[in-house]
């Protein structure tokens, strides 16, 4: 069967109950030799996917800078000094422009992120416009405004939100060594009503904040192990940003990242698995090997919230040198 003829615009249904994984079966998966793991990932993919095409999601910050929460890799905490500035949330007008250049280019889903540590009832009803105008295009919505309680999910989900996007960052055992101001269940417990009111869930994690393998491997095992797991994964490579405490960690080998979206692919077989901050820093061949590894997503357009990504031209021209597509495209 050809499957560039086949449109795969959203996953196969899942069972009701997933495969468990462990932390340790998730660490074997890392520690496959290189061309075994990717062949692996490779035959997972294609079993749900059209292996050549490729989701593609724009990024705005609607609301930059000072956010009260203090994660070690982030430049808009209130807590560094990273000469981000604290702004006020974007006109409706202007979520509105961006949205129909990002559809303009080629984006089938537009995120809207705030740098809060849970949003206000003011900036609720703001939000609530603008998924709703975004709705309005024809495209996905997703929104990503810290921690959320029952009432917004259902503001949320009511305003027609597809998607929440809610990262666990990395596993439970390092998440202390990268932020205090919340629990690691507190994000649980979001992702838990995003699920109960209805939503898609986004949520994945950054890696090369200098945990180590097997925290690496918890992060991955604890996405996995959500029930179900998020439809949408992000894979982040932390871009160090100076002025957070991360600005000085190591740098991570860039094949391990691309076993890192292998062994998520792996695990989590009919998710969107998503190159998402870090890949402004990523060689044409880096990224090939993470598609090839099961990446179906990326981030698209010149800004990622704070920090830089690939211009729009020049993932034009790693698509076509590839023979990919997004899914806006027929084919």
């Amino acid at each position: 069967m050809n499957t560039q003829t086949i449109a795969f615009h959203h996953p196969v249904k899942r069972t009701a109950t997933p495969e468990r994984w462990s932390v340790e079966a998730v660490e074997s998966l890392f520690a496959l030799p290189f061309a075994d793991l990717l062949y692996r990932a490779q035959q997972v993919h294609r079993e749900h996917f059209d292996p050549n095409q490729v989701q593609l999601s724009t990024l705005l910050s609607i609301k930059t800078g000072g956010c009260s929460e203090d994660c070690g890799y982030c430049p808009q905490s209130a807590f560094h000094s990273t000469g981000v500035e604290d702004r006020k949330m974007l006109a409706l007008d202007a979520v509105i422009e961006a949205a129909k250049a990002a559809q303009a280019a080629g984006a089938d889903r537009f995120c809207m992120g705030a740098a809060w540590r849970e949003p206000s009832e003011a900036d609720m009803l703001s939000v609530v416009d603008m998924v709703q105008a975004v709705r309005g295009l024809g495209m996905e919505t997703c929104a990503t405004l810290g921690m959320l309680n029952d009432a917004q999910t259902e503001q949320l989900r009511a305003a027609g939100l597809d998607y929440y996007n809610h990262n666990l960052d990395t596993s439970p055992e390092f998440y202390g060594d990268i932020i205090s101001t919340r629990d690691y269940q507190d994000r649980l417990d979001t992702l838990e009503r995003v699920r109960r009111a209805g939503m898609h869930v986004c949520s994945g994690g950054i890696v090369g904040m200098g945990e180590s393998l097997t925290e690496r491997a918890g992060l991955v095992a604890q996405l996995a192990n959500l029930n179900p797991y998020p439809e949408s994964v992000p894979i982040n490579n932390l871009v160090k940003v100076e002025g957070t405490p991360l600005a000085d960690a190591a740098e991570l080998d860039p094949l391990d990242f691309v076993r890192t979206i292998a062994v998520a692919r792996i695990t989590m077989p009919t998710a969107r698995v998503r190159l998402s901050a870090g890949r402004q820093a990523m060689s044409d061949a880096i990224q090939a090997l993470c598609f090839l590894a099961g990446a179906n997503s990326i981030f698209y357009g010149e800004q990622l919230l704070t920090t830089g990504n690939p211009e729009v031209e020049r993932d034009r021209a790693l698509m076509d040198k590839l023979g990919m597509y997004p899914f806006a495209d027929k084919h």
